[in-house]
């Protein structure tokens, strides 16, 4: 019996059963995370869905940006971006089924007898564990309400860009989702810088990749999240990074949780992005 974490799928289905094989998944024993992003970009992204949904409570995903971006444009509130590739969710014939199921999974997961948080993207220095299962819930209210619709337009924006306890409406809501859906660096006094999308090294003097702020709050919790292709993987002092890039011709990675173990697959030459 194990539990496996596993990267950003964006409609790689192949690569996913290429993976499961690998590790040996016995879906009758074993449970899967996923760090969110299931769809958008890759060739398959209803049958990614169709398959995570139908593995029941042996899966838990938390939501990413694209998959937020897929109920976005199926509620009419956004064009679609030049990348997008969620023709085949929009058109399935299962499409409500699937769109329903997506928006009610949750934007983070902790387990505390496995000692693991699950986010897609990343959290403010001055959030703890307890305030950033708050500021999920928040998110996760909303988007399972009447107001999801409203909600799913008001989200797009890089603004406000640091935390205050006193943010309220749209505003509040729109960096708490920018956090766990878009967040790779802050600077020193924690405020987003979200245009910054690139590996360590590359970004503006006075920025860091968020899990290396020195006051950052949850540094005692280990953390696994995906989102961030470029960073690679890491598997070490609390940070579990686990995109690595299989969309654009890297691996795909699973982490057992238990033993913090990982295994990855090669995937397919990159893929163009149109």
């Amino acid at each position: 019996m194990a539990t496996y974490a596993i990267g950003d799928i964006q409609g790689c289905y192949q690569e996913l059963q290429q993976l499961l094989t690998h590790i040996g998944f016995d879906p009758t024993q074993d449970s899967l995370w996923f760090v969110g992003d299931l769809v958008n970009r890759g060739p398959d992204s209803a049958e990614v869905l169709r398959f995570v949904k139908n593995l029941g409570p042996r899966a838990i995903t938390v939501l990413g940006n694209h998959d937020l971006h897929t109920l976005a444009v199926a509620n009419g509130h956004t064009r679609y971006a030049k990348n997008d590739k969620i023709d085949d969710v929009l058109n399935a014939p299962d499409r409500d089924e699937l769109l329903n199921w997506l928006r009610h999974q949750p934007l983070l997961h902790h387990d505390e007898s496995l000692g693991f948080t699950m986010i897609h993207a990343g959290l403010p220095p001055q959030w703890d564990l307890a305030q950033a299962k708050q500021c999920a819930a928040e998110i996760e209210a909303v988007l399972q309400s009447p107001q999801h619709t409203e909600y799913l337009e008001q989200m797009y924006g890089n603004d406000p860009n640091q935390w205050n306890e006193k943010l309220t409406d749209w505003e509040r809501l729109r960096f708490i989702t920018n956090c766990f859906s878009r967040l790779r660096y802050c600077d020193a006094d924690g405020s987003l810088a979200l245009k910054e999308k690139l590996k360590p090294g590359s970004q503006a003097k006075g920025l860091m990749p968020w899990f290396e702020h020195p006051e950052r709050l949850t540094a005692e919790c280990d953390i696994v999240f995906g989102h961030w292709s470029t960073l690679g993987l890491i598997a070490s002092n609390g940070v579990y990074a686990i995109d690595t890039g299989c969309l654009w011709g890297g691996a795909m990675t699973a982490l057992r949780l238990e033993d913090k173990q990982t295994f990855s697959i090669q995937c397919q030459a990159q893929r163009s992005p149109t």
